[in-house]
């Protein structure tokens, strides 16, 4: 349903057909859920939107809420729903499953555990072909540093400001985003090294990241050479020279940032910061939890766009397309040093769960879904540009695949972010009109756009539309 516009823009957008229809809501009144929010829920857990939504089923990139309205969901459940919301074939997979054995330990032995890490690890470059099942991100990123800790005996670890690794104790070190940081002790033996953010930050061009849209600074870089990378390798070799000792635990990095809005570096950065790393002993982590399994279009693993082979790789939200779980991939020799002591997780790699993750392999391969993020995603950063171009608030558009930023600012000139309740509006404007975005970034500035993986070029489209008739909205305001 539409809402009626008391504006003078008008907007093309119409949402296109779905043949789904949800089952009726038959829960509590929206105040009552309300009211429960408030008092048995933790306020830590806080709501998207200024009237918060009450989501009643979801079908593949669609959502309804309890009054049946639809919505194109663009951020995923934050990047967890890859092959769509209640995928048949997932769902099918898990419903025999259900029938079967829901849980029993892994100190016995059971298809399912056996199949799936057959399976996912056949889809990695050797020597990484040991995987260990955990619940979440923040579970496989605390045991990816445990594991490098053990197997170096060295102990520090060193993360890219703005990144995002987690929000349990040991992970809180890594994870470099004031709004997540509590005021305890936390992240002894973590180094943060500055952002290689080819926007925001000191140095960056119009040639250096790894996406078909560059950012509109100027550059003056020769072919084949990358100041901004040689800046930023040396800000990294400052840290490694003044923080911390001469050798490492290693260093975690994501492919591409997700909490902080989709921010990539310089092509070649990692590879350049691996080897430093190398050289001092150091393992080398990739946190895919958010780039991985197809995610990025042109390749099924982040890192492999970079063209580096990490030590570590840590795996969860597309892993089970909303299912809790999570991994981390390494290699035997690494996995190895886990095992001179116990270390045990009682729902890891659970009958259930293996059986998620296999199915939801089968449907990123049958439906094609990776090189639908390719095409789909591509299509959309470059319509997204094409606003960039036309209006003055919309600073960078960036990304690749369909994992995708919208760095909003006051003018392109100054790069400051545009004020909190300006992007509250547009984004709430984009909600009433049918679609679902995300938001990340130091000061929330940037709109996250991390659909399931299944959306169309006729979801663009629409999503477009809307997203253009919220900035033309935000002109008149304005004016």
């Amino acid at each position: 349903r539409q809402q009626k516009w008391k504006s003078s823009v008008s907007t093309q957008a119409k949402m296109p057909p779905c043949d789904f229809v949800p089952e009726k809501y038959e829960s509590y009144p929206y105040e009552r859920m309300q009211k429960i929010r408030e008092q048995n829920v933790a306020p830590s857990l806080r709501t998207y939107y200024k009237k918060p939504l009450l989501l009643h089923q979801g079908h593949m990139q669609w959502l309804f809420d309890h009054e049946g309205r639809r919505y194109l969901d663009l951020f995923a459940g934050i990047v967890t729903v890859s092959v769509g919301h209640c995928h048949p074939k997932v769902t099918m997979a898990t419903q025999k499953q259900l029938a079967r054995l829901w849980h029993t330990t892994n100190i016995y032995m059971y298809p399912a555990i056996h199949e799936y890490a057959e399976k996912l690890t056949s889809l990695f470059p050797d020597p990484l072909k040991v995987v260990y099942l955990t619940n979440s991100g923040s579970e496989a990123n605390d045991l990816a540093m445990f594991m490098a800790r053990l197997h170096t005996r060295n102990f520090d670890i060193i993360s890219l400001r703005g990144g995002y690794h987690g929000g349990s104790p040991y992970t809180l070190g890594l994870t470099s985003l004031t709004p997540y940081k509590h005021g305890v002790a936390n992240g002894f033996g973590c180094t943060t090294t500055m952002l290689p953010d080819v926007f925001r930050g000191p140095w960056g061009g119009s040639h250096c990241r790894d996406s078909p849209v560059q950012t509109v600074r100027k550059c003056s870089c020769t072919e084949g050479a990358c100041l901004a990378k040689d800046q930023y390798i040396e800000q990294f070799k400052d840290t490694l020279n003044t923080s911390v000792p001469k050798t490492v635990a290693g260093f975690i990095a994501e492919p591409i940032q997700g909490v902080n809005g989709a921010v990539q570096y310089p092509r070649n950065f990692l590879k350049e910061a691996y080897q430093l790393i190398r050289e001092r002993g150091g393992l080398c982590i990739s946190d895919e939890v958010q780039t991985g399994f197809g995610r990025t279009g042109s390749h099924f693993w982040g890192f492999q766009t970079h063209g580096v082979v990490p030590d570590i790789v840590t795996l969860a939200k597309g892993i089970g397309n909303g299912f809790p779980m999570a991994a981390v991939v390494t290699t035997k020799e690494i996995a190895s040093s886990l095992a001179q002591n116990l270390h045990f997780n009682t729902f890891g790699g659970n009958p259930l769960a293996c059986v998620v993750g296999a199915a939801v392999l089968d449907a990123i391969e049958e439906d094609g879904l990776q090189k639908n993020s390719e095409d789909v995603g591509t299509y959309m950063l470059l319509e997204l540009a094409k606003l960039r171009d036309k209006f003055e608030i919309v600073g960078d558009v960036r990304g690749k695949g369909l994992m995708i930023g919208v760095e909003m600012v006051t003018d392109k000139d100054s790069r400051r972010p545009l004020p909190a309740e300006e992007i509250n509006q547009i984004w709430e404007d984009c909600k009433d009109m049918g679609v679902l975005i995300g938001r990340g970034g130091l000061y929330s500035q940037t709109f996250r756009i991390k659909p399931p993986m299944c959306i169309t070029k006729r979801d663009v489209d629409f999503a477009v539309e809307v997203f253009r008739t919220a900035l033309q909205k935000h002109v008149e305001r304005a004016a």
